[in-house]
């Protein structure tokens, strides 16, 4: 007997116990279906929390002054570290595991007027590359410049909901605002974004104002220390560098404030590549569970299969002993059973597949929450089923096929299912 003759009887067997084989097939399917739906959700699920930490900034760190904590140099423990308006400079150089070392000089409640309405608001200076580092995309108009800091120009970029407050709608660039009585030119518009964290405010109420222009016109008041900022905002050159930039940094501060370099109160950190970390660890944990309910269904299935198959094995004996009557050797008995189970597998994988993805088609056209960017299947998870789907489909063909192969042909004849 040939191949094809063996698969055209395959096929016919099947054909003829439709209720079986599609009752067996539905455990597969669901297998199937439930692996995949389930770590793509977990995928969606960190794909959604690093898109909201973009939002913020992606691989920055911020360092704060604090106080110290640990004696060193003669100091005493207990004192106050603030960051001076050059620490920046000064920690480039010391710091080569850094792309950008940025200081940030914060004003809450000034009082910003326009045209048609006032508002009481937190201003921030900072450089130009703050934009990139803190995700600041421009709607309209443009943001600070390096020329606008090199010169101290009053031009100001504000946030969404500023101009919603200070505009009501209207045309902002071009526009004059006055901050704290001084007169700023509005250049750029922000976009509006969803923001899940801060360290003093959402980034749509902020009026963005070039450094220089800053510590000229909003120093610190009293009784905070004349020229210091509040904060470095720092990024390193690759992620892979990112703990020997935070090294870096925490060093070069250190020498500069004289506190002990392992003094981490003197100098506390907002690590986000941290927190990102930590969060992807604990979405992939979530993901490889998902995925492990979904792999006991799909060998639950296969364990339906193999049971299947042995009420196949027994309901056909006496065609097996004919086979074997009129020719029919045992590895043609065992590519029979083989090829029937690889059929059942298979076909169920595919329809199981195609269902899964056409539900992430359709569930990620809509709304999504934050924190979850939809249902992510992946190729890497589908290369995994087909090698699952694989392996169930030999153990569940094994013992069935190798019961049919070692059939006698003359006790078979002789055999009656319902005995």
């Amino acid at each position: 007997m040939s191949f094809v003759d063996l698969l055209k009887d395959t096929l016919q067997t099947l054909l003829a116990h439709k209720l079986r084989a599609g009752l067996t097939m539905f455990g597969l399917i669901w297998g199937v279906v439930s692996i995949t739906l389930m770590t793509a959700a977990g995928d969606g699920l960190r794909e959604g929390q690093r898109q909201v930490a973009t939002q913020f900034g992606e691989n920055i760190f911020i360092v704060f002054p604090g106080r110290t904590s640990l004696q060193a140099g003669g100091e005493r423990a207990g004192r106050r570290v603030m960051w001076t308006i050059y620490d920046h400079q000064l920690l480039a150089p010391q710091s080569p595991s850094c792309e950008h070392v940025l200081p940030e000089l914060t004003r809450g409640t000034v009082a910003v007027r326009s045209d048609y309405n006032s508002a009481t608001l937190l201003v921030s200076g900072s450089q130009p590359p703050y934009q990139k580092l803190r995700h600041l995309p421009a709607a309209e108009g443009r943001f600070i410049s390096w020329e606008d800091e090199a010169q101290a120009r009053r031009v100001a970029f504000i946030g969404s909901d500023v101009r919603k407050q200070l505009f009501a709608g209207r045309d902002a660039v071009g526009r004059t605002i006055s901050l704290a009585g001084l007169p700023y030119q509005v250049i750029g518009v922000m976009e509006s974004k969803e923001q899940d964290s801060s360290y003093d405010g959402r980034d749509v109420n902020k009026v963005f104002v070039p450094y220089s222009a800053m510590i000229r016109d909003l120093p610190q008041p009293p009784p905070l220390p004349a020229q210091t900022v509040d904060q470095l905002i720092v990024k390193a050159k690759t992620l892979d560098q990112h703990e020997a930039c935070v090294d870096e940094v925490r060093r070069g501060l250190a020498r500069i404030h004289h506190f002990h370099p392992d003094d981490k109160e003197a100098a506390p950190i907002w690590d986000t590549v941290k927190e990102s970390r930590a969060f992807a660890t604990m979405a992939d944990g979530m993901k490889y569970f998902l995925g492990a309910m979904g792999v006991v269904t799909l060998l639950l299935g296969g364990i339906g299969t193999m049971n299947v198959m042995l009420v196949s094995v027994r309901e056909r004996t006496r065609e097996i002993g004919l086979r074997k009557a009129v020719g029919a050797t045992s590895r043609q008995i065992l590519t029979m059973f083989f090829l029937e189970t690889f059929i059942i597998v298979f076909v169920s994988g595919a329809i199981g597949m195609a269902f899964a993805h056409t539900v992430c088609h359709y569930v990620n056209k809509l709304p999504m929450p934050q924190y979850f960017a939809g249902l992510w299947a992946t190729w890497q998870v589908g290369v995994a089923c087909v090698a699952l789907l694989g392996l169930v489909a030999f153990l569940s063909a094994l013992y069935p096929a190798s019961r049919a192969a070692s059939v006698d042909p003359i006790e078979a004849l002789r055999f009656e299912a319902g005995g």
